[in-house]
């Protein structure tokens, strides 16, 4: 009884949180200087938001996985209640669907970020780390004419400074090549499925 209070509180605080922040991203469209602005209205944004999120309940990784899914889908449906008050219209499915693929992945590193086991916590972050990585590539190389070079070029050197604390900081040879195996993964999975999602989209 107790776990599943516990459990029903977190899921209740990652759900209100997400929706609420997904609400501020809409919002921080208007508002973002331009050299930031990507920031609200990109994968790696709203990734590093649900890692926030996930990370600070600090679950095991399946919960991860599940409070990862709850996170991105309550983002999107907080940024599009956001943007109906502004007098905008959006449709949620596109990206809820997303998020239902891409919100255990997510969920699942940011809860191995916070583990104990330095190979476990060195994949989780390698995977994070390319989140950024590849969207760098893809703000610099897609859609780099219409916006400002500053925040994808900062998720390049975020993503690449990840790798390498976490390299430093585990001590391990095996945690360094997992963070630099799992982020290497990741950067070319992603790269693939940023092109497929703008076609599709």
């Amino acid at each position: 009884m107790v776990d599943l209070c516990r459990t029903s509180v977190i899921t209740a605080a990652v759900v209100g949180t997400s929706l609420l922040l997904g609400g501020l991203t809409s919002w921080a469209q208007g508002v973002l200087p331009d050299a930031l602005a990507p920031f609200a209205n990109s994968p790696s944004g709203w990734t590093l938001l649900t890692v926030l999120v996930v990370a600070t309940a600090r679950p095991s990784l399946g919960a991860g996985a599940a409070l990862g899914v709850a996170s991105f889908v309550s983002l999107v449906l907080g940024y599009t209640a956001a943007s109906e008050l502004r007098g905008l219209s959006y449709d949620p499915v596109f990206w809820g669907v997303v998020g239902v693929v891409a919100g255990p992945v997510v969920g699942a590193a940011a809860a191995a970020v916070v583990d104990r086991r330095p190979v476990v916590a060195a994949v989780g972050a390698g995977v994070l780390a390319g989140v950024l990585v590849a969207d760098g590539i893809y703000g610099l190389t897609v859609v780099g004419g219409s916006t400002s070079p500053v925040y994808w070029t900062l998720c390049l050197v975020a993503g690449c400074a990840l790798v390498g604390t976490t390299a430093v900081r585990l001590r391990s040879p095996a945690a360094a090549a997992g963070v630099v195996a799992s982020a290497a993964a990741a950067t070319g999975v992603l790269t693939v499925g940023y092109g497929v999602l703008n076609q599709v989209s």
